[in-house]
């Protein structure tokens, strides 16, 4: 109980700081709501029959495009968050107390990036509203399966984003994931354009990121309606990258915080 409230109060206090701010959140609708129209006269543009590498998609360049851009999201969100967070305790000067307290730092980090994925949930299933809007066709029957690829995809999304925190502890500035990851990403990782696309030489190196597991199996469940057993390859290895990268990431971050409680650098930036 005590760790519910715990990222309850964490929850409160951003929601509070965040509501706040009402002009940013009607921009973002409207943000959304301009990609959504761009994308949707691209694909009228393209064609639904032009492009062969759409067809495991179900063809439509429009529902493609969209799909990749809402659940990027959640990569951007991952790579951002916990390192912003960081970042604004260091400067605010808040960044020493908060870990000196009973709260555990890995509940810290995670709790404190926990509105900022509640948000970006909210904005993509106002991305997805406002597709249906535009004539995306979504399979409900694929609800269960793609709920299960989501929270896959955001812990193994999540295990980055406590990397790229743990730069931030050392160094201060320069994360290096952010660069790394959010643009090879967009690249490789079937953002845009499906990898079939890419030379074979660069699909290998698609393989390694868990965007475009998380993408294509995504695609698959909303645009297909793909059951659990046709996309059983995507979820286990989304599944391994959460095993895996979780504790690895808690563990290099506890190295980075441990370095800079030793160095005396935690309010430093």
């Amino acid at each position: 109980m005590r760790t519910v409230r715990r990222a309850w109060a964490f929850l409160l206090r951003d929601w509070r700081q965040e509501t706040s701010y009402r002009l940013s959140f009607a921009l973002s609708v409207f943000s959304a709501l301009f990609g959504i129209v761009t994308f949707y006269f691209m694909g009228r543009m393209i064609g639904q029959d032009t492009i062969k590498a759409l067809a495991p998609y179900g063809g439509d360049y429009f529902a493609f495009a969209l799909i990749g851009i809402a659940f990027h999201s959640y990569l951007q969100t991952a790579l951002r968050s916990f390192s912003g967070q960081i970042r604004d305790a260091q400067v605010l000067g808040t960044l020493e107390v908060q870990l000196v307290t009973t709260t555990p730092a890995s509940q810290v980090i995670l709790f404190s990036s926990s509105f900022s994925f509640l948000w970006t949930s909210l904005r993509v299933v106002m991305y997805l509203l406002l597709g249906l809007l535009f004539g995306l066709h979504l399979y409900a029957s694929a609800t269960p399966v793609a709920l299960l690829i989501l929270v896959l995809t955001v812990v193994a999304f999540a295990s980055l984003g406590l990397i790229s925190a743990s730069f931030i502890l050392v160094f201060k500035r320069g994360d290096p994931l952010i660069w790394l990851f959010g643009g090879a990403s967009a690249l490789l990782g079937g953002l845009y354009y499906p990898v079939a696309v890419l030379p074979g030489w660069l699909r290998l190196f698609s393989n390694v990121l868990p965007i475009t597991w998380a993408l294509e199996a995504m695609r698959r469940a909303l645009l297909t309606g793909a059951s659990f057993a046709e996309l059983r390859t995507e979820i286990l290895v989304l599944l391994l990258f959460a095993v895996v990268g979780v504790p690895l990431g808690l563990w290099i971050f506890s190295r980075a915080l441990r370095h800079a409680m030793v160095q005396g650098s935690l309010g430093q930036y």
